[in-house]
């Protein structure tokens, strides 16, 4: 019996001792996956923010908490089982997937782009007639699926990463980079959105310097939330084009991605300092560009089939 039970006790622990080296490999394995992934966690949090804007102040943490629990349901509940998937069974049909990912984020951002220069004002009208609890869902509704674009994104640049690991270790990895990375991105964009709040607080406060830093708060995030409306709607664009171009280099029509990386160097080298982040820009412009293209293309499609589905006499045979 005692030896019985000391073997026992020998295969709990080396059971124990294998599932914390695995683990600590998950863990490892998460960071640099995650670190990889960063680009697309800073254009998450530059699209999230928009989602917010125009609605009661008093309803913007509650908003970003609906929305970040989404993105939970997202990343584990959706992208982490279909990612598992598509790596056992259909490795193929993640780059093309991604595509139709990127070529969404492209149109959503060309059709904001457009806005922008009076090409419509769809969703101002809405805000301006719809009730406030309407408005609401269709702006978390907006962000959980835009999210999930991102978060596809972000899944299978950390899989890929990892793809020659066990099963385990994917599913372990990918569970803690998104859960790392929806902790961190809803966490800053609900300190920027409540910032004004912030800044009104110190405003009221004794010292006169935090009392300037208040009213300096109060007055700038307008401006910073409106530049931050701005860098989400570059972002989908430069990230949709991004995930289309790479998409197009792995089914070999490589001319798009070399084009941008030549040009990106080249501007690079002409300059003595800050060639990384030069580098950055100009390969994100070039996303950005043939996002805008794909995109714009896209949106035009989509709004001329619009006015021809909403055109007099175009659907009712009594009109004529």
């Amino acid at each position: 019996m005692p030896s019985g039970l000391a073997a026992l006790l020998d295969d709990v622990a080396a059971i124990a001792k294998l599932a914390a080296t695995s683990l600590d490999d998950a863990s490892a394995a998460a960071g640099k996956a995650g670190s990889k992934a960063a680009g697309v966690v800073v254009d998450d949090a530059a699209v999230t923010p928009r989602y917010v804007t125009g609605l009661s102040p008093a309803r913007e943490l509650p908003i970003i908490w609906k929305i970040a629990l989404g993105s939970v349901r997202n990343k584990l509940l959706i992208l982490l089982p279909a990612a598992l998937i598509l790596s056992a069974f259909a490795p193929w049909a993640i780059t093309p997937i991604l595509m139709l990912g990127g070529a969404y984020l492209a149109f959503e951002g060309a059709e904001k782009l457009m806005e922008a220069f009076g090409g419509g004002h769809h969703d101002t009208a809405e805000e301006a007639t719809g009730d406030p609890a309407t408005l609401e869902a269709t702006k978390v509704a907006g962000a959980i699926r835009t999210d999930l674009i991102l978060s596809a994104e972000i899944m299978a640049i950390s899989l890929a990463d990892v793809a020659d690991q066990p099963i385990l270790t994917q599913g372990l990895v990918l569970a803690i980079v998104g859960l790392a990375i929806t902790a961190g991105v809803y966490g800053v964009v609900g300190l920027i959105v409540k910032m004004d709040d912030i800044g009104l607080h110190l405003a009221q406060g004794r010292s006169n310097a935090l009392q300037g830093l208040g009213r300096g708060l109060v007055k700038g995030m307008p401006v910073v939330m409106s530049a931050i409306a701005t860098i989400g709607m570059a972002a989908m664009l430069w990230v949709g084009g991004g995930i289309l171009v790479h998409g197009a280099h792995t089914f070999g029509v490589v001319w798009p991605e070399d084009i941008i990386h030549h040009a990106a160097v080249a501007t690079a080298a002409v300059l003595p300092f800050g060639q990384p982040v030069v580098e950055w820009l100009v390969t994100a412009l070039g996303a950005a560009i043939v996002g805008i293209l794909v995109g714009g293309l896209l949106a035009v499609i989509v709004h001329q089939i619009g006015r021809l589905r909403h055109k007099p006499g175009g659907t009712s045979p009594t009109a004529h």
